[in-house]
């Protein structure tokens, strides 16, 4: 008897799932803290719920029929490919395979669950990032009927076009690992969405003080750890260039990180170094770098993390204030611009910095090394290819979102009631992620289902709205 399967290799299966569940922690519960402890301490509960819920959506829709529209068979002409499930035995134990890559890489030696698998954890921190866009005032139900909407047509349709063989692979366009499938689609969908839906309560927007900050680095701490699987996973196989790309993550975030922090404290209002903008810059480190993580080396990786971030900080002092629709749309936690802008950049960069020593896949025999290279490296098409794969994933996505929202809109209304959106949790979900010690007598004698009376005095900084709101 033999545990292995002739094209198996247990190391590259090892690598795969762990990189896989290294993933998985970025949304839980690495976003749900995260996010959890950034939003007011009044949608704590609501942010973490609607992590968790698009995590387990997305793995629904995944295995019944999206995973095969972003990695399948050709559907619609080089866009999308077939519906299909993969709940059999096939679509868990047999060995691995995109279809339209088949000879382009070397065949994968894993079974079909771990790239499913893989795949999904990507799919489902996708729309899990740009809660923070839709934060404070969109309706959980809302939310529950978009993700999968939003998978299917937009996240699976990304997927294919850059990842599955479909139209801007077959062109050469570059995406390591999501800087544009991801972040740039969390970014645009996110911003179309707060467009959308409208702003959060102006007292919310003015009094939009962080609950948590402690929770808030064990988040911060698990994504940036949880990346090397992000990045370190996508070659699909154990080699040297997921080596290199789990070095040229940690460099970029951490040139990233320190690139934010010194403008905070040469350029900055206050001149301070804060945790918060510490944070924003290893996320622009850690979004830039994801297109490029296996193509370019470590100098390339140090460029990366300080431009972006850099450009980053001065968007983000500029845009808010100045900028149409950029002054208009309430991004709650600024989606656009840690992950929408800087996974454009990072995308655009490695269309200069792609380095062709970097070896991705060795060739065989006659076979070239498969590598990549940039506009410094004598190839400026590169840049073009990256640009127009940007500009479809920004048209594309936005105009599925505000479809699907505007869908979703016909049926049922979008925002939660003023009312309910000036108590929070526990007018939406009866929970509150900060009770109080010492309820008083009488608290909690309520009869369940009955209408709840206005909130107790221990919890009077909820309620109270300006009726200017």
């Amino acid at each position: 008897m033999t545990p292995y399967l002739s094209w198996l290799s247990s190391g590259d299966n090892a690598w795969q799932m762990t990189a896989a569940t290294l993933v998985g922690l970025m949304s839980i519960p690495a976003l749900a803290v995260l996010y959890g402890g950034i939003v007011q301490r009044k949608w704590a509960v609501n942010t973490m719920m609607m992590v968790f819920a698009a995590f387990a959506l997305t793995l629904i829709v995944w295995v019944l029929w999206a995973f095969k529209m972003g990695f399948g068979s050709p559907w619609i002409s080089t866009f999308v490919g077939k519906p299909a499930t993969v709940v059999g035995a096939g679509g868990e134990q047999a060995q691995a395979s995109i279809p339209l890559l088949k000879g382009l890489m070397p065949n994968f030696r894993f079974p079909e669950g771990s790239l499913v698998y893989f795949q999904f954890v990507f799919a489902a921190i996708t729309p899990i990032l740009f809660i923070g866009s839709v934060i404070g005032r969109i309706k959980f139900k809302v939310w529950l009927i978009f993700v999968p909407l939003w998978i299917t047509f937009a996240y699976a349709v990304n997927a294919f076009m850059l990842w599955g063989g479909g139209f801007w692979a077959a062109k050469g366009a570059l995406d390591f690992s999501g800087g544009y499938v991801i972040h740039l689609a969390a970014g645009v969908s996110g911003f179309v969405a707060a467009a959308v839906i409208g702003p959060r309560l102006k007292r919310d927007r003015e009094k939009a003080v962080p609950n948590n900050l402690l929770f808030i680095a064990v988040g911060a701490g698990l994504l940036w750890m949880g990346w090397n699987g992000f990045n370190g996973g996508d070659p699909y196989f154990a080699g040297a260039d997921a080596t290199a790309a789990v070095i040229n993550t940690n460099l970029a975030t951490a040139v990233a990180m320190m690139t934010w922090i010194v403008m905070d404290m040469g350029f900055g209002k206050d001149r301070k170094p804060t945790f918060l903008g510490g944070l924003n810059g290893m996320i622009c480190g850690l979004v830039g770098i994801t297109p490029a993580a296996g193509y370019v080396n470590g100098a390339g990786a140090i460029v990366i993390g300080l431009v972006t971030s850099a450009a980053v900080w001065v968007l983000f002092a500029y845009l808010p204030r100045k900028v149409w629709p950029f002054n208009k749309v309430d991004d709650a936690l600024g989606v656009v611009y840690t992950h929408g802008f800087a996974g454009l950049l990072g995308g655009l960069l490695v269309g200069l910095l792609a380095d062709p020593k970097m070896i991705v896949y060795l060739g065989l025999g006659k076979n070239p090394d498969v590598t990549t290279a940039g506009l410094f490296y004598g190839h400026p098409r590169q840049l073009l290819i990256q640009a127009g794969a940007a500009l479809t994933v920004i048209v594309w996505d936005a105009l599925v979102t505000f479809l699907i929202l505007k869908g979703i809109g016909l049926f049922m209304k979008l925002r939660i009631p003023d009312a309910e959106l000036a108590a929070g949790d526990v007018a939406v979900h009866g929970e509150v992620a900060y009770p109080d010690e010492e309820p008083d007598e009488g608290d909690f004698g309520e009869v369940p289902g009955e209408p709840q009376p206005q909130e107790h005095h221990h919890h009077h900084h909820l309620v109270g709205v300006d009726s200017s709101d």
